[in-house]
């Protein structure tokens, strides 16, 4: 059987084998795509995982893939939206959600005759088995907070048109799913350990969707556990976490990570 808050030396495959079958309340992950890094020679089957992440995942859990695209021969290769399209009309999943992680801060590029806009942005697949069964939804400040009475006309199914009004003196909305993050040396995460791993997600980002879509107690998987940041906020916000990172240096580094992390608790409790 598979232990919780631990990180496995291994493919993910490998750990996904020892679940039972409607086990993960939600996995937060981004794949090693289009070959942008090597990660140390490592590949991985996209087909093989996406089916068992579908068979590990409870009714109503949620995959957050984090992917984007690389530029080959003058052309992106779209393979996040095979990716998307495989976990839809393959695997099952629902596609809940395409959302956007904006990087305020992104790197800008030396190469000037490429004759495209600069690359800010990744896709979040937000992909459900099912309706999702937790939805703890992040609100936002209203820019206007008046209270006000709105006229709406919405067309029926024969065609005619019917008005209504509705009433509005909320001062905050849902978020919109545009996230913007700052990213970067000690702006993703202040530990110095984890910017010794090529790529890593933000923190926050990390945070907001496991705020979003789990609970206390709930069980969140990372296959590509990197640098550990999925099992950091884990411990954080009092969720369990399981992790797979084939890449041994990259399993110590999120180890360490990690017993730093537990270390400042302990001595914050002290």
């Amino acid at each position: 059987m598979i232990e919780l808050n631990k990180i496995y030396n291994e493919d993910c495959l490998i750990t996904m084998s020892k679940m039972p079958d409607e086990f993960i309340d939600l996995v937060i992950t981004s794949p090693p795509y289009d070959n942008l890094r090597t990660y140390k020679g490592y590949s991985f089957d996209f087909e093989k995982i996406a089916k068992e992440l579908y068979r590990i995942i409870k009714p109503g859990g949620v995959v957050v893939w984090v992917v984007a695209d690389a530029s080959i021969d003058g052309s992106e290769t779209g393979t996040s939206f095979r990716q998307a399209l495989y976990f839809k009309d393959v695997c099952g999943f629902n596609l809940h959600d395409t959302m956007i992680y904006r990087k305020e801060n992104p790197k800008p590029t030396t190469n000037f005759m490429h004759k495209r806009y600069e690359q800010a942005f990744e896709y979040m697949f937000v992909l459900s088995r099912g309706k999702p069964k937790t939805f703890n939804p992040i609100t936002v400040e209203k820019t206007y907070k008046v209270h006000r009475t709105k006229v709406f006309s919405a067309r029926q199914p024969d065609g005619s048109m019917k008005e209504g009004k509705y009433s509005s003196d909320k001062t905050y909305k849902i978020k919109e799913n545009v996230w913007s993050y700052t990213v970067g040396y000690l702006s993703s995460t202040c530990d110095d350990v984890a910017f010794e791993h090529p790529a890593i997600f933000p923190e926050q980002l990390v945070a907001d969707h496991m705020h979003s879509w789990s609970n206390e107690g709930d069980i969140v998987y990372d296959p590509f556990m990197g640098s550990g940041t999925v099992a950091k906020v884990s411990i954080l916000m009092r969720r369990n976490y399981i992790g797979s990172e084939i890449a041994k240096e990259y399993c110590e580094i999120a180890e360490k990570r990690i017993s730093l992390y537990k270390e400042n608790i302990f001595a914050i409790n002290q």
